[in-house]
């Protein structure tokens, strides 16, 4: 099937199906886990002896692991930033309850359960500076954030389909890292947040696989062009009160790579797995543009793993505000 119009006509064609995917992707509020599924019981009485033996789970979790869980919290807990930047997609019509705005919502509904969990976690825990935690999420959410993908569907499912396939990578690592530390709730809790992630993953590749077989030119073209600029992920925008914008990601991220959470090799892998998931070598039907994309594309994974293999992981550990004591 071939549609020559807009982007437009093909968020309308593909939104035409979002019930289907609604009931495939995503999971019912009154059947799907819950925060309090996974905490102590602030209605029994052993509440706080169940506190007790959570914050004495947490004691081996390294500085390092800490810091990362905290920018992992602090990034899920920004969902008002991302259901803002995809409601003004093309194609979404906010007061249309029947489309893309129905997903968008029920997306954020079910991804706004992972920060709730995770912060509750870390302020039962002892070991986490609350306030200093609280004031990023503030800034993250206040400063908003510029993706490379404007107003552009194609370019903002190939973001989405990145970036829930590395939150799958990061909180699968944090889960096995936690139960090797002895702190099983926490490993759980991770593993549950990645479960949901790689659903989501799932949704927005089959979205992209829905528009390449009607406009696989300008998907190709917008594929390439994401590629070209990197993905960035929301924790590029993280910031601690008196440091500049960029510093505390920098050293987030420096930590996460020291513990194996989510490294360069992993952003290789993703678009490597992304050009195998969606056939990338056998879309037909492309215009001379799109076939220049493709070939950029398929070379890119190698040429980003000759300069991975040059680069070495910073071992200074940084002062995180986050982190009590």
């Amino acid at each position: 099937m071939s549609l020559s119009g807009t982007r437009l006509d093909v968020m309308r064609f593909v939104g035409e199906k979002i019930d289907v995917s609604m009931d495939e992707f995503l999971r019912p509020a009154d059947t799907n886990w819950q925060p309090s599924d996974f905490l102590p019981d602030t209605t029994k009485e052993s509440f706080l002896e169940e506190v007790k033996l959570l914050r004495e789970s947490t004691r081996e979790l390294s500085y390092d692991y800490v810091a990362v869980l905290v920018g992992d919290t602090i990034t899920e807990e920004a969902l008002p930033t991302y259901e803002s930047w995809l409601m003004d997609m093309e194609g979404v019509e906010q007061e249309n309850p029947h489309g893309w705005s129905r997903w968008i919502r029920s997306w954020t509904a079910e991804e706004n359960r992972h920060g709730d969990l995770l912060n509750k976690f870390l302020y039962l825990s002892g070991r986490v500076n609350m306030r200093a935690m609280e004031v990023s999420t503030q800034y993250l959410i206040a400063d908003g954030f510029d993706i490379g993908t404007g107003k552009d569907p194609y370019r903002n499912f190939i973001y989405t389909s990145f970036q829930e396939l590395a939150t799958n990578v990061s909180h699968r690592r944090t889960a096995t890292l936690a139960k090797q530390a002895g702190c099983n709730q926490l490993s759980k809790i991770c593993g549950v947040i990645a479960s949901d992630e790689m659903r989501h993953a799932k949704a927005y590749k089959d979205f992209v696989n829905q528009i390449f077989a009607v406009d696989p030119s300008e998907m190709m073209l917008a594929f390439e062009d994401m590629m070209r600029k990197k993905i960035v992920m929301p924790a590029h925008f993280l910031r601690e009160t008196g440091v500049k914008l960029g510093q505390t990601f920098s050293h987030f991220s420096d930590a996460a790579q020291r513990l194996g959470v989510y490294t360069t090799q992993d952003y290789i892998d993703i678009a490597d797995s992304l050009l195998v998931d969606w056939k990338i070598d056998s879309i037909a039907e492309l215009n001379d543009a799109g076939q220049r994309a493709r070939d950029y594309l398929m070379a890119l994974p190698s040429r980003l793993r000759r300069v991975a293999d040059r680069t070495k992981v910073p071992t200074l550990e940084y002062p995180f505000s986050w982190i009590a004591g």
